[in-house]
């Protein structure tokens, strides 16, 4: 079976979100080959080899780049634009040239089903492949069109397919970094507005029920769905439950419907003997 390579970026307070990540990763694809690539900007080396320990463990192949501060001399990066949101945008200038198709995973995700079939999707031209969460309305696509002045839906960023070769072509450091320069705190979302804005019309849909489930939004997918996405068929279904927000289920006092979920995969991540977490 063809090997998968998924790209986080994080700083050092995620590595424990991405620990479970991984333990979910590999519990949805028992057999074949897998690559992790983490793109960083200065994590100490013990707090790495702990998550490579793991990897190990898990028959996961970790490869952790690096990315100097001199590649963002043009850019803006503040607090609010720390230089990691850039990462993803900007993953073919950073990952070896062989790398053709690489999978963009933030690390508040559980990976609940097999991405195969994802990680296969043709992207018909496409620079990106991602899922828009429309809610009940669409009221809030319509919103960020008129807000960024785009007319294709407004796409979450938590995963992205990228067609890397596509990318090196298309996606230029010095427009990202205009853009962002131009629009400064206009952007309530800078990576993700910066996607949609740039190039939102260069992407292609994704089924968020199946690629980018709203973990919030239970309610409003069963509802929309007529009753059918409800709890059995997430388990079924669902490829990638994706803990958006600020309220993460990592954190002491989170009550939303997929928590419990979530402490499980802790608890087997814990049982590894390599957590950082608490």
């Amino acid at each position: 079976m063809n090997n998968m390579d998924f790209l986080v970026t994080l700083n050092q307070a995620y590595l424990p979100p991405l620990q479970v990540l991984l333990t979910s990763l590999r519990t949805a694809h028992p057999d074949g080959p897998l690559s992790v690539w983490l793109l960083h900007s200065g994590i100490p080396q013990p707090a790495l080899e702990q998550v490579e320990r793991q990897c190990g463990r898990l028959s996961i192949v970790l490869r952790c780049l690096t990315v100097g501060r001199e590649a963002f001399d043009a850019a803006p990066v503040t607090r609010q634009y720390p230089q990691e949101m850039y990462y993803r945008l900007l993953a073919g200038c950073f990952l070896p040239k062989e790398l053709h198709r690489v999978l963009y995973l933030d690390p508040d995700i559980l990976v609940l089903n097999s991405l195969r079939p994802l990680w296969e999707t043709p992207m018909e031209g496409c620079l990106f492949a991602a899922a828009s969460h429309s809610g009940k309305t669409g009221l809030m696509n319509n919103i960020n069109q008129v807000r960024l002045g785009t007319e294709c839906k407004y796409f979450n960023s938590g995963v992205l397919l990228i067609d890397l070769d596509a990318a090196r072509r298309k996606v230029v450091p010095g427009e990202v970094f205009r853009y962002a320069e131009e629009k400064g705190k206009a952007l309530l979302l800078p990576d993700q507005d910066i996607l949609n804005a740039l190039y939102g019309g260069q992407t292609r849909e994704l089924d968020d029920t199946l690629w980018n489930y709203d973990a919030r939004n239970y309610n409003t997918y069963l509802l929309r769905s007529g009753g059918v996405c409800d709890m059995d068929w997430v388990m079924r279904n669902t490829g990638i439950l994706h803990f958006c927000g600020k309220s993460k289920p990592w954190r002491p006092g989170y009550l939303r419907r997929f928590g419990i979920l979530y402490k499980h995969y802790m608890q087997l991540t814990r049982r590894t003997g390599f957590y950082l977490g608490e």
